[in-house]
């Protein structure tokens, strides 16, 4: 049945994605302009989303820490790549109740001054590092355009802050913590996307190079997901961290950070969602399996009490919704909240040996013998599902990759459809904004695969990197 309080996605995607989170009870406005609420069932999914995250990163040998919320201008002031970047979206605290302050302090958009200014006393010689620092916590930026998850002014994040002795282990660090994003969206998320190095123009203010990982939402829009920076010894000149090295001499130490959002909510959305709301893949979903009792016979409540012991037993996230709703109204909310398994339980089932099993992703509903191992059942089915969410995701990614020889290509697929546009470039800055002419198409990343021209989509000159292109949220 059709939900009618979502707006179709082909006909306005942006209002479909924000009846999805209100349907969905992911987020609220608020009187605060520009930041949410996040509702329980959107906490739930960035709890999930922490905890995977979370366990990956300390696998690989990462510590949580918690710096603070406000840095002295001073502070920020040493680096200026990094003050100039983000001087627009700064907010500044500059009062305490009436009172001005001696200096002012920013509300923290991005924490490499203080991370430095940490390390710089905590650092000494070779042997203390590296050392390799992550926080979960909220940063502020004073975007000008907002939408829930998508671009607030306050969001969650988790931001990496490594040091390290060497310019390669640094390096190496920054493509390894780039590998754990594409693997999470890959294998966790279920959306494909591709990872590449920025442009000069593109990357982060303040680093030598940084990597990204690129999304394709449902209509062809671009998703920056998840970037990794390599600064080199730029901070560390900036902030004076020092260290003695092997050969018993003063050096710089090697500097990394990378970050991921509560963004990802929104590219799950935008991937997976569909007209009758939220799709969520198995293995983010907080709850992945509903089971609903129908009707008030004893036998189905014992059924239903066994079958979510059993599962919960076994791993799998499973609840009972035995509210006084109707079985209509039960599995609409089941539906529009995305729980990846409905399972229907009624006299009629068991007096037919049967149970019904509904798939979220594609509607579908199927039937099991009665006496049939749930648990096996329902984890076949849950890997069934997240596979074939992944491969339904590409499939949609490559109908909208194109590739684009000169300048009047470009332009045409970006009138008719955007997507991910291959397209070689010489390397000029002229080249690339006179590409962003074009409805804001911006270089999302170089990609190492193999060129597919030897000329510049734009002036026609010799190309040097192969690039993807594609208008960005």
């Amino acid at each position: 049945m059709e939900n009618k309080a979502i707006t179709k996605r082909d006909v306005d995607f942006a209002k479909w994605y924000t009846d999805v989170i209100k349907a969905a009870h992911l987020a609220d406005y608020t009187s605060v302009k520009g930041c949410i609420v996040i509702e329980p069932n959107g906490y739930a999914i960035w709890e999930k989303i922490k905890s995977i995250m979370d366990q990956k990163f300390k696998e690989l040998g990462h510590q949580n820490v918690q710096l603070p919320l406000l840095i002295p201008e001073s502070l920020f002031n040493k680096e200026k790549e990094l003050i100039e970047g983000f001087a627009p979206e700064l907010a500044w605290v500059s009062e305490v109740g009436k009172k001005k302050m001696d200096e002012r302090l920013a509300i923290r958009s991005t924490s490499e001054t203080l991370f430095c200014d940490y390390y710089k006393k905590h650092i000494t010689s070779y042997k203390d590092l590296p050392k390799l620092y992550n926080q979960w916590c909220n940063v502020f930026r004073y975007e000008k355009e907002t939408r829930p998850f998508l671009r607030s002014r306050e969001f969650l994040w988790q931001e990496g802050h490594t040091i390290h002795a060497t310019k390669e282990e640094a390096i190496d660090e920054t493509y390894r913590m780039m590998e754990v994003y594409k693997w999470f969206n890959h294998e966790i998320l279920a959306i494909p996307s591709i990872t590449g190095i920025k442009t000069e123009k593109e990357k982060f203010a303040g680093a030598e190079f940084t990597l990204t990982n690129e999304d394709l939402m449902y209509n062809g829009v671009c998703l920056q997901d998840g970037t990794s920076h390599y600064f080199g010894q730029k901070f560390s000149k900036a902030y004076d961290v020092k260290f003695t090295n092997k050969d018993n001499k003063d050096d710089y130490a090697y500097y990394t950070t990378w970050g991921k959002t509560t963004r990802a909510i929104a590219a799950i959305i935008m991937v997976h969602a569909d007209d009758y709301g939220l799709v969520l893949p198995p293995r983010i979903a907080p709850k992945q399996v509903v089971i609903i009792p129908i009707g008030d016979n004893e036998e189905v409540k014992e059924l239903a009490n066994k079958y979510n012991d059993e599962l919960n037993k076994s791993d799998i996230s499973t609840y009972i919704d035995d509210s006084d709703k109707t079985p209509g109204f039960k599995f609409a909310e089941a539906e529009v909240n995305g729980i990846p398994i409905r399972i229907e339980l009624g006299k009629r089932d068991l007096d037919n040996k049967k149970v019904t099993l509904a798939r979220r992703d594609t509607r579908e509903k199927m039937e099991i013998d009665l006496d049939s191992d749930i648990v096996t059942e329902v984890k076949e089915l849950l890997e069934t599902i997240q596979k074939d969410m992944y491969e339904k995701a590409l499939k949609r990614q490559n109908e909208l990759t194109f590739e684009a020889h000169n300048l009047e290509e470009m332009e045409n697929i970006l009138n008719k459809q955007p997507g991910f546009i291959h397209a070689m470039w010489c390397g000029d800055q002229d080249c690339e904004d006179k590409i962003k002419e074009i409805k804001g198409c911006k270089s999302r990343c170089i990609t190492d695969d193999k060129p597919i021209d030897d000329k510049c989509v734009c002036c026609g000159k010799e190309a040097k990197h192969h690039v993807i292109w594609g208008i960005q949220y």
